[in-house]
Formats: C-alpha cells, structure tokens, sequence
C-alpha cells in the first residue's frame, strides 16, 4: 500500500467535465506503471489541475502498486427504477469473487445481482465492500451520474464509500449539481464542485478545438456556452467552415440536436407550462429584475409559477442590496445553468418569443430603462419597423457604454435591418460596427463594414466607414493599410470637422510610429502644419501642438520640439477627455518628465475605465510603460504589461498585444529567464511580421539583446542592435533604436566597435540633452564612460552615479556600478572596485536579476573576494523565474497562489514546476522545501 484509499464525489452542472475526469481517472488507473501517483502525468505536486475544479474538502488518495481494476457504471433514467441494477453493472466483472466472500453476504449480494432483491440488514451493503476489497489488486470504481442510480445500489455504494479509509479501493461518484435535493450525496463524503471555466480556460478550449478561430466567433461562443466545456465542444463541432473565418454570422444558441439541447428541453417539458412562460421572460432580458419579472407576469403568478423551476435547480434566487425583498436593488431570479437561457428562449415559437418581449417593455418606463424598452418593442414587432428603428437607434446612440442588456452594437444593428433607407441604414450599420469594435469585436466590427459595400451611401458615411476601418487596422490589422485610411478619412472630414479631421491625423501617426515609418509621420506633420488657424478651438490647437512636437522630436530637432510640447501640458487642462490625458502623458515623456509621465497615464487608465472605455487602457499603458522604463521600475513594467497584454486579447488588439508581448519578453531578460524571453520575444517578432508593428518586432529584439549582453555574449548584442534597419522590420524602429542605445554602446564596446557606438551615441545626446531627465543623462553619461580614454572614464562614471542617485532607476544605478567596479579591477584598485560591485550585487539580488547578480559575483570574486551564491547550489542550474518559483512554492503556495503573485497562468506554473522537479531531480514539494531550506 503507497497510500489509503477513499472516495470522493466530483458535483457539477452538466457538461462540466464530471465524465472526462472520470475517464482521466480511468485511463490513468489502468496505465499507472505500478506507482499509483501518475506524477509524470500530473502537477508536480501530484494533483492534477483542472480548469473550473474546486475541491471543497478531503481527498482520494493513491494505493497498491501494480495495474488498477477499473469498474464503472453509469446511472441511467430508464433503470433507475430496477433495484440494484446499478450494483449489477459496476460489479458483474468481478462477480467470480464472490467465492471469497463469507457465505451470508455473497449470497445477498447474488439475489441483489441476480433477481434484484436483498433481505435487508448489513448482509449485502457489507458484501459490496468486502468484493471491492477482494477484486484482485488496487481498484477504481467510478460510478457517473449517480443521481440517477437506483436508490438500493446507491446507497450500499455509499455505505462502502464510507469505510475505504486503509483498503486498496478509490471510489469516485459523479453526479449533477441540479440543486434539487432528490440526489444529494451523504454530507460525510468529500466533494468537488466543478463550476464553469474562467475566461482564460473557455478560450484556451476554444482555440484547441477550432485552431484560427475568428475572435468574434470565439466571443460569441464563449457568450452562449457561458463556461460550459460540453456546451463548447458542441458550438464548436456545429461551426460551418465559413462561420469560423468570420465570412458567416457566428451561432447564437446551442445545436439543436446535441447532447446539451435534448438534456435542457427535456428538463423543461417536465415543468408546468406557466413555469416554462415565466423562465422565457428571464432568458428574453438578462438581468431581469424581480420587480419588473412580478409586474409583467403578476407578482403571485411569477413566484408561484418559479417555485417548480426552484425546486427542479433550474434557477436560483439572487438577492440584491434590499436583501431578499422581491423589491430590493437588483434582486433578481437566474438560471443555475446559464447555459439553458438559450434553449429557454430558442425552444419557444416565435410568437411567444414575441409575447414575452412585449410584456417587458410594457414594464421598462424609466429613462434609464430606454434602451433596453427600446429592444425589446423591436423584438416584440410592437409598431411600424421604421418607428422602432428609430427608436432603438436614438436608445443606443444615447446609451453609455458600460454594458448591460443589450449591447450598443447589436441595438444599432437590429435598426439597420428594421431600416429601408439606404443612407440612414448604413449610418446605423456604421456605428454598430464601431460599437462593435470598441466591444472587442474586431471581426464583427469589419463583417458589420463589408454590409455597407452593397449600399449606395453618402460621403459623410464613406468618411465614417473610412475611419473606423482604420481603426480596426491600426490596432487589430495591418498599420500601413490603417495609416492610408486614416488619412483618407481625415481629408474627407477637413470640411465637416476639422477637430475630428485633426485627431484623425493624430491616429494616421499613430500608425506611422508603430510601423517604424519616421519619414511618412514627418510628412504628415508637415502637411497638418499648414492646415493650422488663428481661431482654432484650444482643443484643436492642442493637437496641432502635439503634431509638431512628436514630429520635431522624431526628426532630432528636440529643442524646437519643447516649446509646443510644452504648450500641449498647459493646454491640458481645458480640454477634459482621455486622449487629452495621454498626449500630455507623451509631452511629458518626451521631455524627460517621467514621473509625470506616468502620473497622466495613470490618470488615462483610471478615466478610461470609468467610462467604460477598457479597450483603449492597453494603448495608454504602452505610453505609461514607457516612462516606467526610463525609471527602471521592471516590477511596476510586468505589471502594467500583463494587464495590457490581457485586455488586448480581450477586446481583440493583438498590434497592441505584440508591445505587451515585447515588454514581457524585456522583464524576463532583466530576471536573466531565458526560457520565458525568448518565448515571448518570438511571439512579439511574429506579430510583427505578421501586422507591420514594427515597434513590436524591436522590443522583441532588444530583449534578446538584453539577455545576450547580461550572459556576456557581447558580440550576439551587438549584432541584434545594429542600427540599419531589416526588411523584417525587428530593428527599425527610432524611438527604439534610441532608447535600447545604452545596451548596444556597452555591447559596441566590449567589441572594439568604438564607432558605430559614437554614432549612435551621439543621437543619445541630442535627445537626453534636451531634458532635464536625471536618469537619462546618467544612461549617456555612463556610455560616455564606457568610449572615453582609461583616464578619463572614472570621471565619467563618477558623475554617471552624481545623476543616478538624484533619478529614481535602482537597476540602472546597479549596471552602472557594475561597470565602474569592473574598470576599477581591471586597473588593479581592487578595493575600489569591490565598494561599487557590492552595491551592484545587493540590488541585482534584490532584484531577481540572476545573469547581472552572477556577473557581479565573478568580479568580486576577480576582485579578491570569495563570494558564495545567495541560493542552495542545488538550485544554480535553475533560471531566475524557475528559482523564484520554487522559493514560493516551498513557502507552501499553490499552483494558482503563485500564477496570482507572478502573473501567470496555473498551466505555465505548472509547466515551470516540471522542469524545476526535473532539473533537481526531486519528485515532490515536501523534498522542494527541504532543498530550498
């Protein structure tokens, strides 16, 4: 025996996965290879994660060695009314040891298998036990939808349940969580609750069975199947090839005839009918209200009518802030199983649908309410289409974006189709697709677009169209396409709307940057210089401000830039909206203002989500990131980009995501996790390639290089930081280029390539040198020190040091001490040096840097100074995040307690941990702490 055996029951809605973790169960049982544990099939603290799992006490321990038997069955509805017809199916295998048992019991177990009949008493619950025990080795009985066992077989396999602790027998149940009370385990036997997956999981499942799923067809299955596993792998094996390109609308409930389908209508054919109308009226309008739901079916019909759908665990009361009055704030009814609204709704005819729908907006008569009236008269056909068209349009266009039922696109989009003039019905198709697009729909927003292809439209919705297909571009496609309809939109708004025509030309820049394309963005500013006027509102003029400082700054010219740079902070003030916010950010940082820098950006995230504009939080963070790496605040830099990177796969940004990709990729080389580096870096070189986001491509770079440099291969550095830009796109990019310079001069350096550094140098110059930045001049200072003659560098670094201690970059502060202390050794002033390297090991420790903390030590140590490393030796063959990881991990963290502390997913801790045990050879976290201590 390696261990006790017991039992554990796996509860759970249908389709969560109660069956497949079963199988797993099984599969591993009979391939377990005699140890038992399947520790190369599972975490590497021996559980296995599963997404939506949450055990809620006790556990199914490993036992015997040898192959498992494996017994299952499976409760089904149409035996449950033959007694002990479960028992005959989970045992009937083993049935030829009934020999072994004492005489009393096996005959009560052979008339319960053979004429399903038992005289009572302990006779035959005990001889369940006892043939589980004698069935020949360790074994494993999984007993499914047990709720639908019959009561005889279900209670005997619970009677044995209860007394496995010692035997060599695991037994797992798994039934439906239906909250009905009619198949309610034995409190005394440990449960697991399988609840829905997480957003990440749901769509994790939907890329592995669908690889190149459209983003808005992976949204619109991710709404319907509402975490549901079974509910994905249905919508995904129903999609028709064009729905998953995106050429075709996505579905919008399960499929009719799967196993989802048939299991909810069936559940709802055996409620009364008044039930079933009431549960239309909850799956017409999410979120309905309690009071709203009571005065459209009347208040004692709609409570009476839910009490059988209560009962039946179909749904569940939520109480609001008024507690559980029926009048409290948001007290509401909902589906247990959310996955059952659409059957609800999708099950009834039509004119009940519409029924419904015009019962509701009968009840909705606030003005807060209007949209979602608004909607539902609409669907009800409750008046000429053209009136409700109208209406629903004016609802949507006046309705704020923070969600809710319904969402602004598809209210915009039900008018179009309500709507027969051509001009009118494109607007409406229009601005459901910028909707859409702000939604995080990028497919759906370009699908909405390609509609507007077959109607004769005007100029001003051309423009419309125009602006938001470059829109999409610059953030979701192609950022030289999204440049060329920017620009096109703005010329054709000059007339109608100059401001809106300027901050258009601000987002044609935008594109210009991320595709590395200086010369195009200068020229664009140019042509917007001369679009200028005297009276122009101060918000225009802001833009024009900032036009001409970005564009004096890219093209060298930083001291002509500070003066409308400048005027831009001050403009600020009077001109309240967000984008405001982040271009006095950009001001801020181009003139070396950091920390204020980050203040506005801050300041951009927090405005941005209180008006419901989470979309564009991804973009203002790459601006506050920015700063933050001038300050060396890697810690606030991972932090900032693993939010970002998670919103702009939300809301469909990937140009956005490959930045975030590339900051990551940065941290990782700072931490010396060559691993986590290159994986990201690979990704954000590939985005680049693929959308022209050069900006993305050269962060990639510049962390390899990073990690190069650290490792001390300075010639790998050098290499990857050349200045001369590739047709690849990966190391072009200006504002790059200039502020990876630091790390090409040092490599430049360490090369004999005293030139090219010089040159690229002197660009450093230019730019610091027109700000009074403290951390900037000290990075030119230091390479200053790194070029200049041996006399003449201690001053340098000297004054390196004056400027870094009056900035705020721990980590730049500790390079340069790094440096200064290995020139002092190499000019034989060891004590000198050992002072700097000191200094330089503390922070880099402190850190997490290992390739910096490492090359510290190896001067100390040329130094005269025996260092020993700060970690258990055992442990030096580990990278710096695998190391950290183990540090946490041995203070008693779970898997997902580390994935929340570092940023990660459990499945990528998880990966980290495999190679952590495989690199120490260890198998379990009990000798991890011993190891780490």
């Amino acid at each position: 025996m390696a261990a006790p055996g017991g039992a554990a029951i796996l509860r759970g809605a249908r389709g969560t996965g109660k069956t497949a973790l079963l199988d797993l169960a099984a599969a591993h049982a009979r391939g377990s290879g005699g140890n038992g544990d399947n520790s190369g099939s599972g975490n590497a603290d021996g559980t296995r994660d599963t997404d939506g799992v949450h055990g809620t006490g006790g556990t199914v321990g490993t036992v015997g060695t040898g192959d498992f038997v494996v017994l299952r069955v499976r409760g089904t509805e149409t035996e449950s009314h033959l007694p002990y017809a479960g028992l005959h199916g989970l045992l009937r295998p083993v049935a030829d040891r009934l020999p072994a048992l004492p005489p009393a019991q096996a005959e009560a177990l052979t008339r319960a298998l053979e004429l399903g009949a038992a005289d009572g008493g302990l006779a035959l619950p005990a001889a369940v036990l006892n043939l589980l025990v004698a069935a020949g080795g360790p074994v494993l009985a999984c007993v499914d939808d047990v709720h639908h066992l019959d009561a005889p077989s279900r209670e005997a396999l619970f009677f044995a349940a209860r007394r496995l602790a010692g035997e060599p027998v695991v037994l797992l149940f798994g039934a439906d969580d239906r909250g009905d009370g009619g198949a309610t385990a034995p409190d005394d036997i440990p449960a697991f609750e399988l609840g829905a997956l997480d957003e990440e999981a749901a769509r994790r499942l939907a890329d592995d069975l669908v690889p190149g799923l459209a983003d808005d067809v992976r949204a619109s299955l991710l709404e319907i199947a509402r975490g549901n596993p079974l509910a994905l792998g249905e919508l995904a094996g129903s999609l028709s090839p064009e729905q998953i390109s995106g050429a075709a609308a996505p579905p919008a409930t399960l499929p009719r005839g799967g196993r989802l389908w048939r299991a909810y209508a069936d559940r709802l054919a055996r409620l009364p009918r008044e039930t079933v109308d009431v549960l239309l009226l909850l799956a017409a309008d999410p979120g309905l209200e309690t009071v709203t739901l009571a005065g459209a079916a009347g208040p004692e019909c709609a409570l009476t009518a839910l009490e059988p759908a209560e009962r039946a665990g179909v749904v569940v009361h939520v109480a609001g802030a008024g507690g559980g009055d029926m009048d409290g704030d948001g007290d509401r009814y909902d589906f247990r199983e959310p996955v059952m609204r659409t059957v609800v709704y999708a099950g009834a005819s039509l004119a009940r649908r519409r029924a419904a729908h015009r019962l509701l907006a009968g009840m909705l008569r606030h003005d807060h309410q209007r949209l979602r009236r608004a909607w539902h008269r609409a669907a009800a056909m409750d008046g000429p289409a053209e009136t409700l068209a109208d209406e629903l349009a004016s609802a949507a266009a006046e309705a704020d974006s923070h969600g809710g039922h319904p969402a602004a696109f598809l209210a915009f989009e039900r008018a179009a189709e309500l709507t027969e003039h051509g001009d009118v019905k494109a607007a409406r198709l229009a601005a459901a697709a910028n909707r859409a697009w702000h939604a995080g729909l990028p497919r759906r927003a370009r699908s909405l677009l390609t509609r507007l292809q077959s109607l004769t439209i005007s100029e001003e919705v051309r423009s419309q169209a125009e602006l938001i297909r470059g829109s999409l571009e610059l953030r979701s496609g192609k950022t030289g396409s999204a440049g060329d309809d920017l620009m096109a939109a703005a010329e054709s708004l000059l007339d109608r709307d100059r401001g809106q025509a300027v901050r258009v030309l601000i987002r044609a820049g935008e594109a210009n940057y991320l595709a590395g394309d200086n010369h195009r963005y200068l020229d664009m500013a140019r042509w917007a210089a001369t679009l200028r006027r005297p009276d122009d509102p101060a918000a225009t003029q802001l833009m024009f401000e900032y036009l001409a400082g970005t564009a004096a700054t890219f093209d060298g010219r930083h001291r002509e830039a500070a003066d409308p740079l400048r005027r831009v902070l001050e403009l600020a003030p009077s001109v309240r909206t967000p984008s405001v916010l982040v271009w006095a950010g950009v001001a801020s940082l181009l003139l070396g203002d950091d920390a204020q820098a980050v203040r506005l950006c801050g300041r951009a995230v927090e405005t941005a989500r209180a008006r419901g504009a989470v979309s564009t939080v991804p973009q203002v963070l790459e601006f506050m990131i920015h700063a933050e790496l001038w300050m060396g605040r890697y810690a606030s830099i991972t932090a900032s980009a693993v939010e970002g990177l998670r919103l702009a796969q939300e809301r469909g940004r990937p140009n956005s995501a490959g930045q975030h990709l590339g900051w990551l990729a940065l941290t990782a080389a700072v931490e010396g996790d060559a691993e986590t580096c290159a994986i990201r870096a690979a990704s954000a070189i590939e985005l680049a390639g693929a959308h022209g986001v050069c900006v993305a491509g050269a962060l990639g770079n510049w962390a390899l290089a990073h990690l190069d440099l650290a490792a001390g291969r300075h010639a790998d550095a050098a290499k990857r930081l050349r200045t001369t830009a590739r047709a690849d796109g990966t190391n072009g990019h200006l504002v790059m280029r200039v502020m990876s310079t630091p790390l090409f001069v040092e490599a430049s350096a360490r090369t004999g390539d005293r030139e090219r550094a010089g040159e690229a140098l002197r660009v450093l110059d230019r730019w610091v040198g027109s700000t009074r930045s403290p951390d900037r001049r000290a990075l030119a200072t230091r390479c200053h020190a790194l070029l200049a003659a041996p006399g003449d560098a201690e001053e340098y670094f000297r004054a390196a040091l004056d400027l870094h201690h009056q900035g705020f970059s721990e980590f730049e502060t500790a390079r340069t001490q790094l440096l200064f202390g290995s020139a002092l050794r190499r000019n034989r002033r060891p004590g000198a040096a050992r002072e700097h390297l000191h200094s330089a090991l503390e922070t880099f420790e402190r850190s997490g840097a290992r390739l910096w903390a490492e090359q510290a030590r190896a001067e100390l140590r040329g130094a005269g100074e025996a260092v020993r490393s700060h970690r258990p030796k055992a442990t030096e063959k580990l990278t710096a995040q695998q190391y950290q990881i183990a540090r946490i991990v041995a203070d008693g963290a779970t898997n997902r307690e580390v994935a929340a502390r570092l940023f990660l997913s459990p499945r990528t801790v998880e990966h980290h941990l495999r190679n952590i045990f495989a690199k120490l050879d260890i198998r379990s976290r009990v000798e991890l702490v011993r190891l780490m201590s």
